[in-house]
């Protein structure tokens, strides 16, 4: 009795479509802070901001994707020893005491 592995692998349009939507936007506020009617100081402040968020984002990203791929290899573990126990169970045999 085996249980269905679920792999979501993203489709390349997924994927660029992802990427395209991270440049816009990125490319869209950073136009936007430097158009602004602000003082230079205020605009690099801005700008640090938004690099700061754009790491932040990538890290959480990797730790949620690396939190994902541990849980997974602890469920194939621990379900590799539910099978080799099962198989080596025989409901028939008799224990002597």
């Amino acid at each position: 009795m085996s249980t269905p592995q679920h792999h979501t692998n993203t489709t390349t349009a997924f994927f660029f479509q992802a990427a395209i939507s991270f440049a816009v936007s990125t490319v869209a506020l950073g136009l936007g802070i430097a158009y602004l009617s602000a003082d230079p100081w205020m605009r690099g402040f801005l700008a640090l901001g938004t690099l700061y968020v754009i790491t932040s984002t990538f890290t959480l990203a990797k730790c949620v994707r690396d939190r994902q791929e541990e849980t997974e290899v602890v469920s194939r573990v621990d379900k590799a020893r539910l099978d080799k126990l099962l198989a080596e169970h025989d409901p028939f045999k008799v224990d002597n005491l």
